[in-house]
């Protein structure tokens, strides 16, 4: 990423990365690197932000639809559905580590700000 001069860094949810998100929190900040994730974990672990459905209406939900099955509905006959409730989390100890200013408008949108 420093070679390659990112100016940002989207980081995805996979077991490897979710496994080494302290340390992805530390290199974004050693180069001053705004990061968002996939998921609170990373942002309690010093990335900048998160945007993604929230995990408890996920799991919730999940619930719902084991009980149809387990009730007789097949699940060919279920609708897919999408998420739609989703938690924005921001790391303003990290926003500053890497000298960038979030505004108060971006700030108060945020459903946790970690100071």
């Amino acid at each position: 990423m420093a070679r390659g001069r990112a100016q940002a860094l989207l980081v995805f949810n996979t077991l490897p990365l979710i496994a080494a998100r302290q340390r992805l929190a530390e290199l974004a900040i050693a180069h001053r690197l705004p990061t968002m994730f996939q998921g609170r974990h990373f942002v309690e672990a010093g990335g900048l932000m998160s945007y993604y459905p929230n995990r408890e209406e996920v799991t919730r939900h999940s619930a719902v639809y084991v009980d149809k099955i387990l009730k007789g509905a097949k699940p060919a006959d279920l609708p897919v559905e999408q998420a739609s409730k989703f938690e924005f989390v921001i790391n303003n100890r990290t926003a500053k580590a890497i000298g960038l200013t979030i505004p108060q408008s971006v700030l108060q949108r945020a459903d946790q700000v970690i100071d």
